[in-house]
């Protein structure tokens, strides 16, 4: 349809045009797209077997739809993907503040406009982009914001009085006619105001302040909500939950594999970034199992949830660090560490809620913890597992690390030292070597210094080596370095 040369109401009826309703315009190009074997939520990850067959069966269903789930799952983002299920344009009335169907009008202005012009009644196109509407719920949201009020300055220079309906200030729901409309945080709503929305859902009517207004409203909504929300702060009232058609559980990535994939596909970086720090597949995964751990963690929140946007900065906080080090050191290109995973403690301890244990321990160290963590958790993917119990004078595949430290006194590895300086305190150690040419022989050159590290990380997380932290980096050394030292 040439919707440049379609400008009045005559020129729309001549092409045949016939209305359709959200529901159905959404259910109709599902349709089309399951068909076709279209992927339909494109750039969302790990949902593909269970949230987003359940949101296709809604929208099949034409229902409302509520989306349940914890912070940093996708909620939003789903909900905005629905726009590309929608018409690319839609004809409405010219000047109707509700976006009125020119076919099926349902405002007062747009209703007099068509009996006085007839077919000449010009009308306008609506492009999907501007058919969503998002409101964040906040306690002070009132029912005026979402739904509309008298406008005594439109009453005064229209000269009508407030008993005339051409004197509403109309909000932002029926704004919304015809357009996706989103609340976010819905039990934070307050419940008088979720009452308000009862008669939008159900029946199609609006009531402003006394007036009462038969208006069906064309829409679709989508409600997000955490289920904390339900016992804490506030409630979904039982018969708005009632109206609602479809209520769907959200969850985080349930791999490694797919939460990699979110945090490469969000993550903000620049191709200077990009071409100067070269980042190991190992670090990826560390990066992304500290998120593992720290939904099971016993100092954290669980009921709160850990975002996936906590991957997402603390992978740029990663690369950050790299580069910050690399500018210093005045090199073009350099390769990641595991010590540089020290910078991404700011990235998790503004993302997660602490447990009374944890606020005990301090962010700091639950940050610490979760790295230590990671990298335990994985160690054994890569190197021999490392038992609890093992005989005395057993030789162990770590025996001759654990005994380069106690006879060396160990080493400092500092946060920014030169490229060169690092690899050759690592090449120090030349148990290393022979242990990666066993364990880990199809290991990339590039990857060898960032396995090294690794492996000293995994032998402190076991109890095999210490690890001190100070201003400047990390001291290595024998387990029962820490305690000589004193004497």
């Amino acid at each position: 349809m040439e919707i440049n040369t379609i400008k009045t109401l005559g020129q729309l009826k001549a092409t045949g045009y016939k209305s359709t309703s959200i529901k159905d315009e959404l259910r109709n190009n599902l349709r089309e797209k399951i068909k076709s074997g279209k992927p339909v939520f494109e750039g969302v990850h790990g949902f593909e077997n269970t949230v987003i067959p359940e949101l296709e069966r809604a929208i099949l269903s034409r229902h409302n739809i509520n989306l349940l789930g914890l912070r940093g799952q996708a909620k939003t983002r789903l909900a905005r993907k629905m726009v590309e299920l929608l018409d690319e344009y839609i004809p409405f009335v010219e000047g109707s503040e509700i976006n009125d169907d020119p076919l099926n009008p349902i405002s007062r202005f747009a209703k007099d406009l068509i009996a006085e012009k007839g077919d000449e009644t010009p009308i306008s196109w609506l492009h999907r982009s501007e058919r969503f509407f998002e409101k964040l719920a906040t306690p002070d949201v009132t029912v005026a914001d979402l739904i509309g009020d008298v406008d005594p300055i439109k009453a005064a220079n229209l000269k009508l009085s407030y008993a005339d309906d051409r004197v509403i200030h109309f909000g932002m729901i029926p704004r919304a006619n015809r357009c996706i409309f989103v609340i976010n945080e819905l039990p934070d709503l307050q419940a008088r105001i979720q009452v308000a929305l009862f008669n939008i859902l159900q029946e199609g009517d609006i009531q402003i302040r006394g007036f009462k207004l038969r208006m069906p409203l064309d829409m679709q909504f989508v409600f997000t909500a955490n289920p904390e929300d339900y016992t804490n702060r506030g409630s979904i009232v039982t018969p708005l939950k009632d109206r609602i058609g479809s209520q769907i559980l959200t969850h985080y990535p349930e791999s490694i594999a797919i939460a990699r994939t979110i945090t490469e596909q969000e993550s903000k970086l620049d191709k200077n970034q990009t071409d100067l720090v070269y980042v190991p597949s190992l670090a990826r995964d560390i990066l992304e199992q500290i998120s593992f751990e720290a939904r099971e963690s016993e100092y954290i929140d669980n009921k709160s949830g850990v975002s996936a946007r906590m991957s997402i900065t603390a992978f740029e906080n990663l690369i950050s660090t790299a580069e910050r080090r690399a500018l210093i050191s005045g090199v073009e290109k350099t390769t990641l560490r595991l010590s540089d995973f020290i910078g991404i403690i700011p990235a998790i301890t503004g993302k997660v809620e602490l447990v009374y244990e944890g606020e005990q321990e301090g962010a700091d160290v639950v940050a610490e913890t979760l790295i230590g963590s990671a990298i335990r958790t994985l160690f054994p993917e890569y190197f021999p597992k490392i038992e609890k119990l093992e005989k005395p004078d057993e030789k162990t595949p770590y025996s001759d690390v654990v005994e380069w430290f106690f006879a060396e006194s160990g080493f400092e590895l500092l946060d920014d030292a030169s490229d060169n300086d690092y690899k050759s305190i690592l090449d120090e150690v030349t148990p290393l070597d022979d242990l990666l040419k066993k364990y880990q022989p199809e290991t990339a050159k590039e990857d060898i210094y960032f396995l090294k590290e690794f492996v000293l990380w995994g032998l402190v997380e076991y109890k095999k080596l210490s690890k001190d932290r100070f201003d400047k980096g990390n001291q290595f050394r024998d387990i029962y370095g820490s305690y000589i030292s004193k004497f």
